[in-house]
């Protein structure tokens, strides 16, 4: 061990000079270039650390993955004759499972626990609800605008909230309360908005009364899915205290044990023959869907790490916060991206659920500090990855 200690030792004395003493300009240069290569790595690396605890860079790429998961998912599910929305779902659940399999093999997901049957057949039946979530979301989407849709899901906050009240005994309080009936009268401006719109816009009766079947079409899937939203996430919270689940087992679990129930219902439901398959994947946009659905599986993984991220930078208070905020942006890319109609009504309810959505998050901020109990949309058993797999199913 000394001799070897002593020869580098020697060799670092030695480093760069020949037998006269005289520098070697190659070894110069080599020297040079290595060190300016070390503090490269070294300035890109702080750079990495520094956007990685950047409260305001988490922030911006949660808000960015929420807004573009449901400007992908209404553009996917937006054409008049799609009709493959199982299809669509199986797609989106391979690539996110596929996804974290990869990432886990890479060494990203340190904390997914190997899959275990027992634990899959307890988490099964919330899956089932998870499916019912998805698909009545997805058909409700297809036929709303983003605005609309985007304000009708607060109404979902309202159906968790007595529902907790009743199984866990949750609590209410006033500030709460104004919340809801903010919501309520959100959705209804909206309502009366989208209506007035299609009514304004239909030229003959015939045209008037199609527009408004496929406006009450919309309106019964996102009633469904505020049910099965409420739901699946109260199921959820109740089987989840006893699986002990870590961050990403949530969302490997609920897409893996969808997988075969979308495909089967796909095959039983939908349409495979080729000329359907023509009419939902036209030639001139068969490639920009294709890579939306692929996107729209990856996507529930990147909302999973910005929300994990922004948690884990700010705290779990800013993430409801960031998440009432969020709800602005969303309503207005429907205005940008999709030609939603723009008046007095839906701006009004746009800005109705924004406001609604501040007096929520505030209600709860006030509870926890007071300390009086747990809002019932509060879920402090579920893991930050978790709760955003939610948020990404709901887009």
């Amino acid at each position: 061990m000394s001799n070897k200690k002593n020869e580098d030792i020697e060799m670092r004395a030695n480093d760069g000079q020949d037998f006269g003493g005289e520098k070697d300009p190659f070894l110069s240069r080599a020297n040079s270039h290595r060190i300016r290569s070390d503090a490269s790595a070294l300035g890109v690396g702080t750079f990495v650390e520094k956007i990685d605890h950047s409260p305001g860079a988490s922030i911006i790429a949660y808000c960015l993955a929420s807004i573009s998961m449901t400007v992908v998912n209404k553009y996917v599910v937006s054409g008049s004759e799609w009709n493959l929305m199982f299809f669509y779902l199986a797609v989106q659940s391979i690539v996110c499972t596929l996804a974290i399999l990869a990432f886990k093999q890479l060494g990203l997901f340190h904390n997914l626990a190997p899959f275990d049957t027992t634990k899959a057949k307890k988490w099964f039946p919330i899956s089932l609800l998870l499916v019912g979530m998805i698909y009545t979301g997805g058909k409700a989407l297809q036929f709303l605008s983003v605005p609309v849709y985007t304000i009708f899901k607060n109404l979902t906050i309202i159906v968790i909230a007595y529902g907790e009240v009743l199984w866990f005994g949750g609590s209410v309080t006033p500030l709460t309360l104004l919340s809801f009936g903010l919501m309520v009268l959100s959705s209804i401006i909206a309502a009366w908005a989208d209506i007035q719109a299609v009514l304004d816009g239909a030229g003959h009766t015939g045209e008037a009364s199609a527009a408004i079947s496929t406006l009450n079409a919309g309106y019964a899937w996102m009633s469904l899915n505020v049910f099965c939203t409420a739901s699946y996430v109260l199921g959820m919270r109740k089987v989840i205290k006893k699986m002990n689940f870590k961050d990403y087992d949530t969302m490997f679990y609920n897409n893996l044990l969808t997988i075969p129930v979308l495909i089967v219902f796909s095959l039983i439901a939908e349409d495979w023959s080729s000329e359907n398959l023509a009419k939902n994947f036209p030639e001139e946009t068969r490639r920009a869907l294709m890579i939306g659905m692929v996107y729209s599986g990856l996507a529930a993984i990147f909302i999973s790490y910005c929300s994990a991220w922004c948690i884990r930078v700010t705290s779990s208070t800013t993430y409801s916060m960031v998440g009432a905020l969020n709800k602005l942006p969303i309503a207005v890319s429907g205005l940008i991206f999709f030609d939603a109609p723009v008046t007095f009504g839906s701006v009004s309810a746009i800005f109705l659920g924004f406001v609604s959505g501040l007096v929520f998050a505030w209600a709860k901020v006030r509870q926890k500090a007071q300390s009086v109990g747990i809002l019932p949309t509060t879920q402090p058993t579920m893991s930050a990855s978790s709760q955003s797999n939610r948020d990404a199913a709901n887009s």
